[in-house]
């Protein structure tokens, strides 16, 4: 049973929204920047939007600066596990210090994500181990959680891998998804502080 109650749940609202806004705010200029730069070396769009799952089971749209060669059905959610064929140049630099992530402080404020929460997945994904599911969609997804900080280097696991979709499905997921069931049974306000921190100093150790 989760030790974030009704009142937890309120305080970690207040707390997405204050620092998305705060975050938005300050960060404006550097993404503005990042705007530009997509802009002058890969054109538009400067946002990918990516349908995932979210509570519930509920799909919606995940905002990131957009880091590959554009494809209309890379936005249903089909991606293929591991690939960096269609990464740009640019789109390297951004993934590895996780800037492209920073427009989904967008989503927290509309109340799609969370800071912290099990990443949200595309639906193909969520038709597998669909018990653990079950648990893990009970809460919204975030920008960062314990299995992202685990699995940081996951897109190099699956590029060595002779099969990415299977080491995906039957290796990594599987262990991604009892880290974030521990997180909803176990979850706290600290518990999200210390995560955000992790997060940060893996970033950094880049």
């Amino acid at each position: 049973m989760s030790v974030l109650g009704t009142y937890g749940m309120f305080i970690k609202r207040i707390f997405d929204i204050v620092i998305a806004l705060l975050g938005l705010i300050f960060l404006s200029p550097l993404l503005a920047i990042i705007s530009l730069l997509i802009l002058i070396k890969m054109k538009r769009p400067v946002l990918f939007l990516h349908k995932r799952v979210g509570r519930g089971g509920s799909d919606f749209l995940l905002y990131k600066f957009r880091t590959m060669e554009d494809l209309p059905e890379a936005r249903e959610g089909r991606f293929d596990a591991g690939s960096k064929s269609r990464v740009t140049p640019v789109g390297k630099v951004l993934r590895k210090y996780k800037v492209d992530e920073l427009p989904q402080l967008l989503n927290v404020l509309k109340g799609d994500m969370s800071f912290v929460g099990p990443r949200p997945e595309v639906r193909k994904w969520t038709e597998v181990h669909t018990d653990k599911w079950d648990i893990v969609l009970k809460v919204k997804p975030g920008i960062t959680d314990k299995a992202s900080i685990q699995f940081r280097n996951e897109e190099d696991i699956l590029a060595q891998s002779t099969n990415p979709d299977l080491t995906y499905k039957e290796v990594i997921l599987p262990q991604k998804l009892d880290i974030n069931i521990s997180y909803v049974n176990n979850r706290s306000f600290f518990m999200d502080l210390d995560i955000i921190l992790n997060t940060l100093l893996a970033i950094v150790r880049k």
